[in-house]
């Protein structure tokens, strides 16, 4: 590994241009009627951090409840309703908008040379469909919150006694149609609005990551929507779709519910793996190893996504031949996954690494996903699934996964593209403690319930047998670490877009095009149409450019 070779453009002379997306317009309106894709990624990335801190306020109640073995700090009921509201809110509205909505938006036009979405409208009714299913999600909160858990499980929530069902399930619905309008608009853009000579094999693999993932939503959601649809008339018209008092059958709804929520684990991590391809490449000054296998790998996983959903139900009474099938199919998704965490260790081998923040964000990825993969093939096995389902070891996986993995990838990526969507930069060193500091307080937190798992603690109980209690202690003790790590960046980021030191256009020497813009960027993103004759992460054509660059300042 090598020292540092990148370099900050000279900030005594570097200005932010007076003309940009931020500066073109002003006022309230000129925001909330807006149809730059720039400006819509700024909405969304306020609006998904509020929820964020809504949904580990929320987190923070359930570490404290299991401080002690005995459930002191709330009733039973309140904690089913706690945790309950966690999972929706954490899942629904950060989740799984989270780097599409925010990081998504804002680059997948620039980095394909356009000036902005296909869709537009569309783009902007998402967000609104998005603020109208989370508002929706508060109202049910504040007026006692549901308690069927963030599954809905059947028959609990077309039970007539548990509460606000409806309004939870019509919040899920209405957000999932703002899913399926981003992912619609993506490929649309994707297909139709690629710059001239950006072919399918020169895209970043950024785009690839959320290619994959929009076929997802897209293909995916409608089925929650269904589900939810049948929950909502069983409850108002007493049709037995899955009540068995009824004539239903509660399976069908685990049926549709995991045919989609197992491939919305890819719509939540897809776009973070894209994230990662982006900053492991401009880190190591190298192009990404096997490129096409890591583009391809993307589609797998996607098309993979649609087939293990019933590993999810190997207590719930399916065949002994089914629980073969999905686990070898499972297994099977887990090579395109290895596909992607190789490559990138072979594109680092002999990189001229650096540690910026973003990097440090993207080996915490890579090792927190890798646990969170690793632990999945226990649960993917039939033989230590049944022991371990419904235990903290469950917790523990998805949340490595999704929580440790998608947030370090997300955290990773504002961090990368922050110079470019403000034109500053923030401190380093604090940024990197940062990150430090935050996957120390995740592995604290999440470890120790893979051991409560394997020892037998059950998820979703406020009271546990006292043994187990200093487990838990680590675990909330690691929680607490854990805010921290994730209020340190809202704290410095805000700090930077007033004195933070002026970023330049490209202040790691990346090689995408929206590197190539101004920065902040312009709102119609280029003066004229890019034209683009090299390939991805081609850092030969960026040296190339560079030489060209000072012989013209010379001459």
């Amino acid at each position: 590994m090598s020292d540092t070779i990148l370099s900050l453009p000279d900030q005594s002379t570097a200005r932010i241009p007076k003309v940009n997306y931020l500066s073109k317009e002003n006022g309230l309106l000129s925001w909330l009627l807006t149809g730059d894709h720039k400006r819509i990624a700024i909405l969304y990335l306020i609006s998904i951090t509020f929820f964020f801190f809504i949904g580990g306020a929320l987190a923070g109640l359930i570490r404290l409840e299991l401080l002690t073995p005995q459930s002191d700090l709330m009733a039973t009921d309140t904690y089913n309703k706690v945790f309950s509201m966690h999972g929706i809110i954490m899942v629904f509205f950060f989740l799984v908008p989270s780097v599409p909505a925010t990081l998504g938006n804002f680059f997948i036009p620039m980095m394909i040379g356009a000036k902005d979405l296909a869709l537009p409208k569309v783009n902007l009714l998402s967000w609104y469909l998005y603020m109208a299913g989370g508002l929706l999600a508060l109202y049910t909160m504040a007026t006692g919150g549901v308690d069927t858990g963030w599954t809905f499980t059947t028959p609990l929530s077309t039970h007539y006694v548990n509460t606000n069902v409806l309004t939870t399930g019509l919040a899920v619905f209405v957000a999932g149609f703002s899913s399926i309008f981003t992912g619609l608009n993506f490929i649309v853009t994707i297909h139709k609005m690629r710059a001239p000579g950006m072919t399918w094999f020169r895209l970043p693999l950024f785009v690839w990551a959320h290619y994959a993932a929009s076929i997802l939503m897209v293909l995916g959601t409608p089925v929650l929507a269904i589900a939810i649809v049948l929950v909502a008339l069983e409850r108002t018209i007493g049709i037995g779709v899955f009540d068995p008092t009824k004539g239903g059958d509660p399976l069908l709804f685990q049926h549709l519910f995991w045919f989609y929520s197992h491939p919305a684990v890819y719509i939540m991590i897809l776009p973070g793996m894209g994230v990662i391809n982006e900053i492991v490449s401009t880190f190591s000054r190298k192009r990404v190893f096997g490129y096409t296998a890591v583009a391809f790998s993307s589609v797998a996983i996607a098309v993979f996504g649609f087939f293990v959903w019933a590993h999810h139900m190997f207590i719930m009474g399916i065949s002994n031949y089914s629980m073969l099938v999905f686990s070898l199919l499972t297994m099977l998704v887990a090579v395109p996954s290895a596909i992607k965490i190789f490559n990138w260790t072979f594109t680092l081998y002999k990189g001229s690494i650096t540690f910026e923040t973003p990097m440090l964000y993207a080996f915490g990825f890579m090792g927190l996903f890798t646990i969170g993969g690793m632990t999945g093939v226990f649960l993917g096995t039939s033989g230590t699934d049944i022991h371990l389902t419904e235990t903290y070891f469950i917790v523990a996986h998805f949340h490595f996964v999704m929580v440790g993995g998608m947030l370090m990838a997300f955290l990773g990526g504002i961090h990368f593209w922050w110079p470019k969507i403000t034109g500053r930069m923030y401190p380093e060193k604090i940024s990197q403690l940062a990150a430090l500091v935050t996957f120390i307080g995740f592995n604290l937190t999440f470890f120790p319930q893979f051991i409560l798992g394997t020892l037998g603690m059950p998820r979703r109980y406020a009271a546990y047998p006292a043994e187990f209690q200093v487990l838990n202690v680590f675990s909330t003790a690691g929680a607490t670490i854990l805010g921290v790590g994730y209020l340190l960046p809202v704290l410095y980021l805000t700090w930077s877009l007033r004195y933070g030191e002026i970023a330049g256009d490209n202040p790691w020497q990346a090689t995408g095009l929206e590197w190539q813009t101004q920065s902040p960027p312009l709102t119609e993103n280029f003066t004229e149409m890019p034209i683009m004759d090299h390939e991805a992460y081609d850092y030969e054509w960026l040296e190339a450019q560079k030489e060209k660059e000072v012989t013209t300042s010379a001459g």
